[in-house]
């Protein structure tokens, strides 16, 4: 019987790879015995061979690559490099992304105060910085006719969320990508190939601490808004989204495409 969760050898391709979710993601895919390919800016390339250097200390395989998910010349580079070394891509985990201050709206302001600039970056970042890696490393899967693209969505893309206007709707988009993407992929290079997304849920990360602690460490209103319409009452840990990805990446979901995998504590399904 096939091994459905087997993913030892697979060569995968992770954006944003040193980022809170990425550096977890790489460290449980090395695990798992797969070959771990990181891209990272030059701004994270000390994490980036400290995570490599992790890796190799364990016996597995992982190289980092200077990175950037909107140069499309670099990231061909990138790929270039990651046929020289494994002759395929079989995983793309995008999961370069984020927001910054002034594409939000603060409780001080109005939509009337938004930063258009903001917004556009965020926009760009976030589903563009996955359109055109995808772009890039699925053409080795559109050759073998087989491989998994995994793309991160966000509850923000699930239900509007106060405050973060410019990402919601770039996370938005990235479903939508997704759901396109899952058609084109399958009707025009077969059905091996599959695309999904994962939508985590609350976690404390660097991108929006500011927003759900206070400067001692406790918890902010908003924290409190979204702990409040958790059924689990907490914020999620890095490692429990492993497992989705892990399946996504598998065998196991070999007939899953086109999806959203909401990893939430039941934040998406709670209302009163």
């Amino acid at each position: 019987m096939t091994k459905l969760f087997d993913i030892k050898d697979k060569v995968i391709v992770i954006t944003g790879a040193c980022g809170v979710l990425g550096s977890a993601a790489v460290e449980y895919f090395a695990q798992q015995g797969a070959k771990v390919v990181l891209l990272g800016r030059q701004s994270s390339a000390e994490k980036g061979a400290a995570l490599v250097e992790s890796v190799k200390a364990q016996g597995r395989e992982a190289v980092f690559l200077l990175s950037d998910v909107m140069d499309k010349a670099l990231l061909e580079k990138n790929y270039e490099e990651v046929i020289r070394l494994y002759g395929r891509v079989d995983v793309l985990l995008n999961a370069a992304g984020g927001n910054m201050p002034a594409a939000t709206v603060p409780p001080d302001k109005t939509v009337f105060d938004l930063d258009i600039d903001a917004v556009r970056k965020v926009a760009d970042l976030n589903l563009f910085g996955t359109i055109i890696p995808t772009m890039v490393f699925a053409r080795s899967m559109a050759e073998r006719g087989e491989g998994s693209i995994i793309n991160f969505a966000s509850e923000s893309a699930l239900r509007p969320l106060t405050r973060v206007a410019g990402y919601g709707v770039a996370k938005a988009a990235v479903v939508n990508w997704t759901k396109y993407l899952c058609a084109e992929m399958a009707m025009k290079f077969g059905e091996g190939i599959r695309v999904n997304a994962i939508a985590p849920g609350f976690l404390l990360t660097n991108q929006n601490r500011a927003l759900l602690t206070n400067p001692d460490g406790s918890l902010t209103d908003r924290s409190h808004s979204i702990l409040g319409h958790t059924p689990f009452g907490r914020f999620l840990e890095p490692d429990e989204i492993l497992g989705t990805l892990h399946y996504l990446a598998s065998d196991a979901s070999k007939a899953v495409t086109g999806t959203v995998c909401v990893v939430d504590g039941g934040f998406d399904a709670f209302t009163i």
